[in-house]
């Protein structure tokens, strides 16, 4: 059955307040992001992986390399593997962000399309990938995140997909799960550098990394950082904030020099395209 949802744009998911969402209660307004950032504990995202990294990037990559970022569980909505519904929603009887996503995917969209924005705002050759329907049930099918992000590394570029981890006990933090088909990268290092590092072969390799796609967890979607994000009055800054560091990571990576332009909050308020919803 389809069901076809009014097109959003990204500057109304970071600005609005929850789509037919209540505060979640219990969840006391969040201080400020903050961007700095400590080797095992980031104030707004939050703990990082405590698993121990056992590997290393070394392999420079070119500057151009074409970035493709994707959000996390765009296919595989109301099957097993959705996302988590996050503490808000589970615990804490807070609506869902958008009714029939998981708010992980709702998340997973608005950071990759800002971090998007502000890539092609840095000169990054960097774009948005988004699935033609929102269940696809076989993940080999053509046109799902693992199919395109296979392709994509195939032929050199970098596959990447946002993700938010689980709350509570069944999550681990912040980090990124390293791709598995070549020889791991400075982009894969520098990542690592700023939001902490999965071992490589994490839960036995994650369909995800065997095909050539890195799986950014940006941190356990609860606490301050759930908060943050659900919070109209500190959206655009976490927003803002996440998205930076991790811009400024693939800069980095790339062998680019940092800070070449501002990255200003107006530029993450008019994406390439809206978040839009298919099946």
């Amino acid at each position: 059955m389809r069901h076809t949802l009014p097109p959003l744009l990204l500057a109304a998911l970071i600005t609005a307040a929850p789509l037919g969402a209540a505060a979640a209660p219990g969840v006391a307004s969040p201080a400020p992001a903050d961007l700095s950032s400590s080797v095992g504990f980031d104030p707004l995202t939050g703990g990082r992986c405590p698993l121990p990294k056992d590997w290393v990037g070394a392999a420079m990559v070119a500057a151009d390399t074409p970035i493709l970022v994707m959000a996390g569980h765009a296919d595989s909505q109301n099957i097993g593997g959705s996302g988590t519904p996050g503490e808000a929603v589970a615990r804490l009887g807070a609506a869902p962000m958008y009714a029939g996503i998981s708010d992980e995917l709702y998340w997973n969209m608005v950071i990759a399309q800002a971090v998007v924005a502000l890539g092609q705002a840095q000169g990054l050759n960097i774009r948005y990938y988004r699935p033609p329907f929102r269940t696809i049930v076989d993940g080999n099918e053509a046109g799902t995140n693992w199919t395109v992000g296979r392709d994509h590394a195939a032929t050199g570029g970098y596959a990447m997909e946002i993700h938010f981890d689980a709350y509570g006990s069944s999550g681990v933090g912040s980090g990124l799960i390293p791709p598995l088909h070549r020889p791991f990268t400075r982009l894969d290092e520098s990542l690592a550098q700023e939001f902490g590092a999965y071992p490589m072969g994490f839960r036995n390799g994650l369909g995800g990394p065997r095909r050539g796609v890195a799986l950014l967890e940006i941190g356990k979607l609860e606490g301050n950082l759930e908060a943050s994000l659900r919070d109209p009055t500190t959206r655009p800054q976490a927003v803002q904030t996440i998205a930076t560091r991790i811009v400024k990571a693939l800069d980095r990576g790339l062998g680019r020099p940092g800070d070449r332009r501002s990255i200003g909050q107006a530029q993450i308020s008019s994406p390439p395209g809206g978040v839009r919803n298919g099946r």
